[in-house]
Parts: structure tokens; sequence; C-alpha cells
């Protein structure tokens, strides 16, 4: 059995991300995704928020294997905890590949027990326009002994930043702009809101 393990600090979550998810579902056998917070970065939406936006992005999803799920419970603030629970979950016999967008490749080295972590799971990278993949990054990752395989998925240019600087709806499913008018979620819904009632 192969499972994809997808943690993602999307905030929100976007088309892109559920690109992704579609793209997955095709080559695995199980695709396990939560919202996870990344120590490097500041988030604005609360985790459980970008879970629930996570579980409306799945729910559009139209796959005939229905074989991707929140599995909000192996976020961990440390990936290695992540994979110690999934192997608790589905046995330690099982191929985990754990998917990473190509902006994360040269944040790797720096995260808790990698060579730990890298000895436990093979590595997809998925490439994002604006971030290219150096070969100095992987190939200090694959001296830690990462095994890596790219994605021949071209992830779309669209950003959660975008969103969240710019108010750009493109970038988000419906389900998803619904449920963050609904929350009152992010400034720039709050500020494109307000300029709507003015008029």
């Amino acid at each position: 059995m192969r499972i994809a393990l997808f943690g993602t600090s999307a905030d929100p979550p976007t088309a892109g991300h559920q690109k992704i998810l579609n793209w997955l579902s095709e080559r695995y056998d199980w695709v396990a995704v939560w919202a996870a917070d990344n120590p490097f970065k500041s988030h604005q939406a609360p985790l459980e928020h970008r879970a629930a936006m996570l579980r409306l992005l799945i729910a559009d999803i139209k796959t005939p294997r229905n074989n991707i799920a929140v599995e909000q419970d192996l976020s961990s603030f440390r990936t290695l905890e992540t994979i110690e629970k999934a192997q608790l979950r589905w046995g330690e016999n099982i191929e985990y590949t754990l998917v990473i967008g190509s902006d994360l490749l040269s944040q790797l080295p720096r995260w808790y027990q990698i060579e730990d972590l890298l000895r436990q799971v093979q590595l997809l990278v998925v490439p994002r326009p604006g971030y290219e993949i150096d070969e100095f990054s992987l190939a200090k990752v694959q001296h830690l002994g990462g095994k890596i395989a790219i994605a021949t998925l071209i992830g779309l240019d669209i950003s959660s930043t975008a969103y969240r600087e710019h108010g750009n709806l493109e970038a988000l499913t419906p389900p998803i702009v619904a449920y963050i008018h609904q929350q009152h979620l992010y400034k720039c819904q709050d500020d494109t809101t307000k300029r709507l009632q003015l008029r």
C-alpha cells in the first residue's frame, strides 16, 4: 500500500492545493491531508478553521477513488511525530511518501531530526511557480539520506498569500469563499465587505 502524506499550512487552502490532491489521488492508494502550523510562518486563521476549509476543498473534488481524507490527528509541530502517528495507524510496512512544495526544499535540512525522518519516508516535491528546484538544495537533502522524486504536476500560479494580501478570489474555490465570509476569517475579506457596503 502506498500512502501520500500531505500536511499543509495553507492559509487558506486554494484551488492549487485541490489540483495537487486530485493528482495524488490518481497515483496513491490513500492520500492523508491535514492542516499544519509551519514554525517558519505566522498564520492568520486558526488551525481548526484551516482544517475545516480543507474538508470543504476535498468534498469538492470529483474523484472515483474516494481515497482522500483529512486526517487532522496526524498534525504535529514536528513531521517526525506525524510519521510515528501514521505508522501507528497504518503500520510500518507501508510505503509512505511525504509531499512537500518546492518552496520548502531549502528549509528541510533544518527540520527536527531530519535524518531520522528521511529514513522512514520517500519525498515527493511538487514544483510551485516562483520556487525553482535548485540543485544545491536537492543535493543537500539527498546527502542527508533523502529519496526524492519530483512531481510531474505543474502547480497553478496562485497562492494563499495572493488572497490574503490582495483579496484575489480567483485562487479560491466557491465553498472556501463562502466559509471565509461566514466565519469572517481574513482582514482582506472584511475590507472587501466594507467597500461593497459603502457603494
